[in-house]
């Protein structure tokens, strides 16, 4: 699975403990539901250092498409919903 941050290229997560994935996506989810920035920007924060810190970057010089995508950290919630699937950025895939 490629996954697209906006601005920091993509991220293979083949490897990536999906429930853990899937913790954060929700997590992001949910706090745009609530309408509260603060809490978007740092549930956006913590599922973006999830990816990089999980996940291997992809080659430069791959040209695939994304799988999924996840938006700037600085987004604002109308720009993060736009992108929202009804399932958060990625669907369930545990």
């Amino acid at each position: 699975m490629i996954v697209r941050i906006m601005g920091e290229g993509q991220f293979d997560c083949g490897d990536v403990n999906d429930e853990a994935l899937q913790r954060y996506d929700n997590e992001v989810e949910a706090a745009v539901d609530s309408g509260d920035d603060d809490a978007v920007r740092e549930a956006l924060a913590r599922l973006r250092a999830f990816v990089f810190e999980s996940a291997e970057p992809v080659a430069d010089d791959y040209l695939g498409p994304s799988d999924f995508v996840i938006p700037f950290a600085d987004a604002h919630i109308a720009q993060i919903k736009e992108l929202l699937t009804g399932e958060g950025f990625i669907p369930d895939v545990v």
